[in-house]
Order: C-alpha cells, then structure tokens, then sequence
C-alpha cells in the first residue's frame, strides 16, 4: 500500500526542499550527523544532546556569522535542525524525526 503525502503533515515539503537546495546547507546536516568527530569540543553544550556551537559551524563553513545565522534559520524554519540556547550561544542538532519524514515523502513522489 502506497502511503499519501498528507500522511505526514507536520513537513512542509516545499520548506524542507528548499532548505536542501545550498551545497552549505547538506554539509552542515552532514555535520551535524556526528558533532564529535567534525567540531572542537564544546565548553557549553553537550555535542549528541544539543549539537554543535553555531561559531563551530560557522568557522567550518568559512562564513561570517551573519552567514551561519541566515542558513541556520532556513534549517530551522523548515523543521530539518531544532535549536537551543546555552549560556549565551546557540547549539544545533539534526531533527532527526522531521529528516525521517522527509525521506518518507521524497520516496512517495
């Protein structure tokens, strides 16, 4: 049985691609797969619980943070990284669950 693309309506698939479509956007989901091997250690935030330092991930992209912030938020707003805030800097970490659901509707296509 072929599931419908309403069957996950918490994805706005439009969004999500959107956000996927910047060669910086996929290194920083690829990234963020495994924040301990790809950033420094992290005085704040634990790497697997919150995810990377937005600083890190910016110095890696080779990108001011204005830059950083504007990619993050892309990711963000279409649910593909959640955010948290800690001790004045912001972490990211994949949402995994929306990922999986992406990959779910991208195969019903």
């Amino acid at each position: 049985m072929v599931m419908s693309l309403q069957t996950v309506p918490d994805l706005d698939l439009e969004s999500a691609l959107k956000a996927l479509a910047s060669e910086r956007r996929l290194l920083i989901l690829a990234w963020l797969k495994d924040v301990e091997t790809n950033f420094p250690p992290q005085e704040h935030g634990d790497p697997v619980e919150h995810g990377a330092c937005n600083n890190f991930i910016g110095d890696k992209l080779g990108v001011s943070q204005p830059a950083v912030s504007r990619h993050m938020k892309v990711l963000e707003d279409a649910d593909l990284v959640i955010s948290s805030r800690r001790k004045g800097w912001v972490y990211y970490r994949r949402n995994e669950a929306a990922l999986a659901s992406l990959a779910t509707r991208i195969s019903e296509i």
